[in-house]
């Protein structure tokens, strides 16, 4: 019997309120994978309005205690730019990111919902929108510690919106734009097979087996080659592969992205280096950072450049020392759907489903072997990264091949042309 609440439909007959439909029930039971009694905290936009309500039914369904849902705006986070004085640019409430800590640490659920518009601050000061950053990273800090030690189950997903349809869709009108691009995400998400849940437990099977390969190799560094790149990425000491979703420290297992087709690790901070030139642009806080090319010596990035937004690109790495080095390497095969989509989704959860990419900052101490239970001391000994940000780019294609190092220096072809070999 499916596991869909309503009989099986061919997706194509589904309205588009059943569609929607379906991936909420995929956010509450496959990303999530609420349980009776917990609480779930939900950070959405104002377009998400509907999406937040049948994600909000499906969680009752489930037995959730509470669901509490923070929203977000555009026009008031602009008008923040426009008129707010200068020191509130480095203040963000401390009252809200303790509330938010403190539900984690009681248990609850986190679910956010993807979608702002990627260009929101584009026109905005660097200096400004990096200080706003800086800020809410520092305050919000205990509360993404159990995320990035996956100590509470917690899922990201994806909601359209007009801004981000747009861009998506240039060549479109709005009232075309939107449904294209919920349409794309139906369908990188997974949810137009009879049984979407049953689906997505096949999908994490399929990656899970590709991790437990790499996890045999045990190998010391990866090797990327590709036009622009010539890049190593040293692997931390005792580093484990992740992908797939898994259990949290809670004892729940989740899907932390809907969509995922990664297979990732935790690189050695002081072990990168080489040059490397990213394949897709970065949406990062509301500014469009394109063509991005980086040097890296001893672990840290020694230049960076990009063709569009490069302020903010060197204003992100000087976060804090951390912010320079890597938190994360991920593959990505060139074969997944969102790649063979053809789209440029301008939005990172997406886009790093596309493709193999690293990303600058913090890493996931739940890839290091019982890293979840070091400090931070020990966990920067076998070479993990702490920092406050934690931003993912892209820098695999069906140009950039991929050599395992082993211990003794030797190699091995892990992908080619973008592909597992």
């Amino acid at each position: 019997m499916s596991t869909v609440e309503a009989p099986a439909k061919p997706f194509g007959t589904l309205t588009f309120e059943e569609k929607l439909d379906r991936l909420a029930l995929v956010a509450v039971r496959v990303g999530l994978n609420l349980q009776p009694e917990q609480e779930v905290v939900i950070s959405a936009s104002l377009d998400h309005v509907p999406f937040v309500r049948r994600i909000t039914e499906h969680a009752y369904k489930a037995g959730a205690k509470a669901v509490t849902t923070l929203y977000a705006d555009d026009e008031t986070i602009l008008a923040r730019y426009k008129y707010a004085p200068d020191a509130s640019f480095d203040f963000t409430p401390k009252w809200l990111a303790d509330g938010i800590a403190a539900a984690y640490g009681s248990g609850a659920a986190r679910l956010g919902i993807a979608g702002a518009n990627p260009a929101l601050l584009k026109d905005q000061d660097p200096a400004k929108v990096s200080r706003a950053n800086v800020a809410t990273s520092k305050a919000m800090k205990p509360a993404m510690e159990p995320i990035t030690r996956h100590a509470i189950n917690w899922s990201i997903l994806a909601g359209a919106t007009p801004a981000w349809a747009k861009l998506v869709f240039p060549h479109l009108h709005e009232a075309e734009a939107v449904p294209a691009l919920w349409e794309a995400i139906f369908k990188a998400s997974r949810i137009t097979g009879d049984d979407p849940v049953a689906d997505w437990k096949q999908h994490g099977q399929n990656i899970a087996a590709q991790v437990d390969r790499l996890n045999e190799k045990r190998y010391s560094a990866l090797h990327f080659r590709g036009p622009g790149t010539d890049l190593t990425v040293g692997l931390a000491d005792d580093h484990l592969w992740a992908g797939g979703g898994g259990v949290c420290g809670n004892g729940i297992f989740c899907n932390a992205n809907i969509p995922t087709e990664e297979c990732f690790t935790t690189p050695h901070k002081d072990r990168v280096s080489g040059t490397v030139s990213a394949s897709k642009p970065l949406s990062h806080q509301g500014t469009l950072i394109e063509n991005i090319q980086v040097r890296f010596e001893g672990g840290r990035i020694v230049e960076a450049n990009a063709s569009a937004g490069q302020d903010a690109l060197r204003k992100l790495i000087s976060v804090d020392e951390g912010a320079s080095r890597l938190g994360e390497v991920a593959l990505v095969p060139h074969s997944s759907p969102i790649a063979q989509s053809g789209l440029l989704f301008w939005n990172t959860l997406f886009d790093e489903n596309a493709a193999s990419h690293i990303a600058l900052g913090q890493a996931y101490a739940t890839c290091i072997r019982e890293g979840e239970h070091m400090d931070e001391a020990t966990l920067a000994a076998k070479g993990a990264n702490t920092s406050l940000i934690h931003v993912d780019w892209m820098i695999g294609s069906g140009e950039v091949d991929v050599d395992g190092v082993r211990t003794d220096g030797t190699s091995e072809p892990l992908m080619r042309q973008g592909e597992w070999v």
